[in-house]
């Protein structure tokens, strides 16, 4: 569910060396995602990326039939890093947007989003109207980009590199209320200690966010064969059982 501006030239700062490799006709499959964004991604104390995400692409690997390695990146280095071929397929919540889609295809969505303010307990806070309010969001996603679109003129805006140092400035007081997606801030809410003092403030809004699989524009054949692995594990169940992993209630 994150939104990033891309700029056609920023591959080449990634130093690599473009290989022959075809994703399509490969044994392997690299999937990558960002490992920082619980719980669809994230990194689990021996060093192994966890999360939904990663859950729906060993599913998919294995209803391909093909070995799957699952990658991590930065944020800013997913896009490019695809174009470079130094992984095969991004599956890191990574919202289905036109400018994105100028150099990038995707695959049908494997769920759906929106975003939601959060803030303290106790705290009245109209949504509609956050003038003079410091306001947080992580850089380059669907919440920076509507704060940046529709109120930078009327709030003292925050941008961080990572979600994490959003939810720590909101609990040490530097912010007053966040924006983010709606998922990840409901997991936080559930899990994270200290979040018992926070709370949803709103409701949910731009809740049609579709979120895909970004591979690149060459690669057809492996965005058909992700796409009817997803349908099928859809109808087998498999989808579902991920789901309740993490959310009592479907995010598709």
């Amino acid at each position: 569910m994150k939104l990033k501006k891309i700029a056609l030239g920023s591959a080449l700062l990634l130093g690599a060396t473009i290989s022959s490799f075809s994703a399509s006709a490969a044994d392997k499959v690299r999937f990558v995602t960002e490992g920082a964004w619980a719980p669809f991604n994230f990194i689990d104390s021996a060093g192994t990326p966890q999360g939904f995400d990663v859950d729906i692409a060993r599913a998919l690997c294995a209803r391909m039939e093909t070995d799957c390695e699952i990658l991590t990146q930065d944020w800013d280095g997913l896009i490019p890093g695809l174009k470079v071929r130094k992984f095969d397929a991004i599956i890191a919540s990574m919202s289905i947007t036109e400018e994105r889609l100028k150099v990038v295809d995707f695959t049908n969505k494997y769920y759906s989003g929106g975003l939601r303010y959060m803030g303290r307990v106790g705290d009245t806070v109209d949504t509609k109207d956050l003038s003079g309010k410091t306001v947080g969001a992580q850089r380059a996603t669907i919440a920076a980009q509507y704060l940046e679109d529709n109120l930078a003129d009327k709030i003292d805006l925050k941008l961080y590199d990572n979600q994490d140092n959003v939810y720590l400035d909101l609990v040490s007081g530097r912010l007053d209320i966040v924006l983010s997606d709606e998922l990840p801030t409901y997991n936080w809410l559930k899990t994270a200690d200290g979040a018992s003092k926070f709370e949803f403030k709103g409701d949910a809004f731009m809740k049609n966010d579709e979120i895909g699989i970004a591979v690149r524009k060459s690669d057809g054949k492996l965005k058909a064969k992700i796409n009817e692995a997803l349908a099928e594990i859809i109808a087998d169940g498999t989808y579902q059982k991920i789901n309740a992993r993490y959310f009592p209630f479907s995010i598709y």
